[in-house]
């Protein structure tokens, strides 16, 4: 008999909270869903622990099997594996975006008025000119690369400690933070010298670099800050395929999710037009998770635009993307649930009100012969709850895959 396959679709913060009762995913029309959802089993899902706000990178970590309390040190090493960035142990990464600030003096007395810099995405001549900066008298190295839109990533090596803050001031309004030693080691202190000497130095690049003089020309922001959190040293994880004995490929435009991949040894399956955001080719998403599953045992397929749609509080622009995915994932019913064990859930929550994660349950739905089919005929917040799942956690969904594929190991005798 062949080893059954399993196939995740995570859509990366489909569900909400409610306002007039009503939210993006249950107003929109989702036969496709729906039809998954009537043929399976259903549940909610805390992807950590009720009541914790879950991080994209910590809750997929979660759902693949892996504690993240033990081997998350921070997003930064995620997001740079995602850039395709060379990590060894030891490194120091952050996540970067490019940003905006505006006033007179130093960068760190200026105010952030956009942490996107309009949403850049054409970063290339930015991260190159920044490159060049040297950080040699601080016995520290690094290497930056772009990620998408306005993301980015550096990696510090060298003598370099994690007991240092972060530059990015979380909210428009504010000024740039200084790095400041958590600690009082000479690494620490010398980290976070380096750290403000390059955020000095990458302002004053970026502030006449010509690029962002023809964007000022054209109206558009300046990006002229770069703005690094998540900070965090890299640790070594046992690879997926040792852990478990079965290969994983993952299929995803968004640069964290690719990081999340390379972090636990996944092999990342490039998709044309599989972008972060709204513009994302579904179709050939799913067309290639159907011919991964051929070559590989557990595939992901991860859908980012409706967390940033739900980041910018877009209700009906969520509802309509969210149709978009229904209408293609319709391809997914064509497959053979006596072979394939079919997971379609989230990774948080992000709340059109809110406009950020929260720890507000996801919805759930597996689809595999033997289920125990329950009565839930809708995939949405309000339906799920009253699945047979009932209510489980990210590290919990794993392991019921692996059970209802007959490959569990017994506990006990």
């Amino acid at each position: 008999m062949n080893p059954k396959k399993i196939l995740f679709v995570i859509i990366d913060g489909v569900s909400d909270r409610p306002i007039d009762g009503k939210t993006p995913l249950d107003s929109a029309s989702t036969p496709n869903l729906d039809y998954f959802a009537s043929i399976g089993i259903n549940g909610i899902m805390d992807t950590i622990a009720p009541g914790i706000r879950p991080g994209s990178d910590t809750s997929h970590l979660a759902l693949f099997g892996y504690d993240p309390f033990e081997c998350y040190s921070g997003r930064g090493p995620i997001e740079a594996a995602g850039a395709g960035i060379r990590l060894e142990e030891g490194d120091l990464a952050f996540r970067v975006n490019f940003g905006t600030v505006e006033g007179e003096g130093s960068v760190f007395d200026k105010t952030v008025v956009d942490r996107r810099a309009g949403r850049i995405s054409d970063t290339d001549d930015l991260v190159e000119a920044v490159s060049k900066i040297d950080l040699s008298k601080f016995g520290v190295d690094f290497v930056f690369k772009r990620g998408s839109g306005h993301r980015g990533a550096i990696v510090f090596k060298g003598k370099v400690s994690d007991k240092v803050s972060d530059t990015d001031p979380k909210e428009m309004g504010l000024k740039v933070k200084r790095a400041k030693p958590l600690d009082d080691s000479e690494e620490a202190k010398l980290t976070a010298e380096a750290i403000n000497y390059f955020m000095e130095e990458a302002h004053k690049i970026l502030e006449k670099h010509p690029k962002n003089a023809e964007r000022e020309k054209n109206g558009l922001l300046k990006a002229n800050v770069l703005l690094l959190r998540g900070g965090g040293k890299v640790r070594k994880v046992q690879p997926f395929e040792e852990k478990f004995g079965m290969k994983l490929a993952f299929i995803t435009g968004t640069t964290l999710i690719k990081g999340i991949g390379k972090f636990i040894g996944a092999d990342l399956i490039e998709v044309e037009g599989a972008t972060g955001n709204k513009f994302t080719n579904l179709k050939a998403k799913f067309e290639s998770a159907v011919k991964a599953l051929e070559t590989h045992d557990v595939v992901l397929v991860h859908i980012k635009a409706t967390d940033e749609l739900g980041h910018d509080g877009d209700f009906e622009g969520k509802r309509e993307f969210i149709e978009r995915v229904d209408s293609e994932i319709g391809i997914l019913k064509n497959l053979d649930f006596s072979e394939v064990c079919l997971i379609v859930t989230a990774d948080h929550s992000t709340p059109i009100n809110v406009r950020d994660h929260t720890a507000d349950p996801v919805p759930v739905a597996i689809v595999h012969e033997g289920v125990r089919v329950d009565e839930a005929d809708r995939f949405s917040e309000f339906v799920a709850y009253k699945g047979g799942l009932c209510r489980i956690s990210g590290k919990d969904l794993f392991n019921i895959a692996l059970d209802l594929t007959n490959r569990a190991k017994k506990f006990g005798a």
